[in-house]
């Protein structure tokens, strides 16, 4: 269980995503999270993870959201 305190601690850490490394490390931390957790969800089926899983994903989609805006600037 240590993956899902390590995904509700980012989920509830104050994210200042200033530089463009920050968010890129921030993208592949959640990423890693959401697969781990993705893995336990597969054996346990326990409705708590998905949840954890959809609000990560919604976090990692705007870091990334915000890493394309820089990039296509």
């Amino acid at each position: 269980m240590d993956l899902v305190e390590k995904g509700i601690e980012f989920e509830q850490r104050k994210i200042s995503l200033k530089t463009t490394n920050e968010r890129i490390v921030a993208s592949k931390e959640v990423k890693s999270l959401i697969l781990g957790i993705n893995e336990i969800y597969k054996k346990t089926k326990n409705p708590d993870l998905m949840d954890i899983m959809k609000r990560l994903t919604v976090i990692k989609r705007k870091i990334e959201k915000r890493l394309k805006l820089q990039i296509t600037i």
